[in-house]
């Protein structure tokens, strides 16, 4: 196995594993979910109601046992355009391939225990994208305004890292044209930031000050002033949660750090008057408590994907960003083969086979970035262009 094909498997599979485990304490406080599991959640666990078909807030979706959400389904959607096209994308792709994805092609949704279009599990923020592009023939680099501004572009972002490895930059100038066609203001931003991170983690190498370095190197506005704090707050950081009581602090005090960047508000089913508005001062809550996680535990793929899940709110999708930056550094042996079986198996998708798929398109791509690359390079010199060692004749 090639580095990009174990870092793409561990990427995909870390992602999709921690959307999974996360899906089943979605919207609810830590408090809870220690009393409906008897404890802290440590794995996969069933359904929060068990007549989850009906019981609201939940019905109709089969959350936990294993079930995959929106986020790895969105995932899978836009490897399989990666896959198809073999560059890189823009937000015309989203609108010329990701569409007819969403709204032509059936596929198992666990959640419904059913056959459907990907269109009909989404949400309202990620339907947008098909009533902005296939019924409203919006401009893609404008569709996404007017949205729901949501982590619902970041959510599924991580193949652009893969696509752009060792080059955050580039990742995150890819994700925001990209996201350009499903959100806007801080929504468009966290895509394009966890983008970098990711790839800057599977840069070999690589390690949490690299990762750290990216996200604060494109950040901009509430964004990076969310990471900042995070940041800030874990320098110097070296002993993760040991016992169940310090993991209760890591949490609360991540919901501190977070808390004056998030619109939701303190109640997440009970939102703010301002909650997902555009914004310059403000950031969605699961990237940047992402890293908290991802910070707290130093790394650790379990460590921080189970923090993320027993913190609430948003989990999966928090926990789908923490597993995809951790898997990212530690290589596809760091997310446990028993939970990507079990996750796999429940969802009846190949979460390897995902991996293995976005592996063979990004080496495509790199290849040509590297011929690219030169063919830039012998442009500058042609251009008569100094190099670093070399002085421009009349320059004092």
């Amino acid at each position: 196995m090639t580095w990009i094909e174990d870092r793409s498997v561990a990427v995909l599979t870390g992602a999709a594993v921690g959307d999974a485990l996360g899906g089943a304490t979605e919207g609810w406080t830590p408090e809870q979910i220690e009393q409906r599991h008897g404890g802290r959640v440590t794995g996969i666990v069933g359904p929060w109601y068990p007549d989850w078909r009906t019981a609201r807030p939940i019905s109709p979706y089969h959350k936990g046992d294993g079930h995959i959400t929106d986020d790895t389904l969105m995932t899978r959607a836009l490897v399989e355009v990666y896959a198809k096209r073999r560059a890189h994308l823009d937000a015309y792709a989203v609108a010329e391939d990701l569409v007819p994805l969403m709204i032509g092609e059936p596929r198992w949704v666990p959640e419904l225990e059913s056959t459907a279009l990907l269109l009909q599990r989404v949400f309202l923020a990620e339907k947008w994208i098909v009533t902005r592009l296939h019924y409203g023939h919006v401009d893609p680099r404008e569709a996404g305004v007017g949205n729901i501004v949501n982590c619902g572009a970041a959510m599924y972002i991580a193949p652009v890292g893969i696509a752009n490895a060792g080059d955050p930059r580039g990742a995150y100038a890819e994700a925001i044209d990209i996201t350009g066609a499903h959100q806007s203001s801080y929504g468009r931003e966290a895509a394009g930031v966890l983008a970098a991170m990711v790839a800057a983690a599977i840069a070999p190498g690589a390690g949490l000050d690299e990762v750290v370095r990216a996200a604060l190197d494109v950040a901009h506005d509430g964004t990076a002033a969310a990471l900042r704090a995070v940041v800030d707050a874990f320098d110097g950081w070296d002993s993760p949660p040991s016992d169940d009581e310090e993991e209760r602090a890591l949490a609360r005090r991540i919901r501190e750090l977070v808390a004056p960047f998030d619109s939701v508000g303190p109640e997440y089913r009970q939102m703010s008057l301002d909650a997902r508005r555009p914004s310059r001062t403000k950031s969605i809550e699961e990237l940047p408590a992402a890293l908290g996680f991802v910070l707290g535990h130093r790394g650790d793929y379990c460590g921080a994907v189970l923090a993320a899940v027993n913190y609430g709110r948003d989990a999966d999708s928090i926990a789908a960003m923490a597993g995809a930056v951790c898997a990212g550094l530690g290589g596809a042996d760091a997310v446990p083969a028993e939970w990507v079986d079990a996750v796999g198996e429940a969802s009846r998708m190949d979460l390897r086979e995902t991996g293995r798929l976005m592996a063979a398109a990004a080496t495509d791509i790199l290849r040509a970035d590297r011929q690219r690359a030169r063919a830039r390079l012998a442009e500058l010199d042609a251009l008569e262009v100094p190099r670093d060692d070399e002085t421009v004749e009349g320059r004092a």
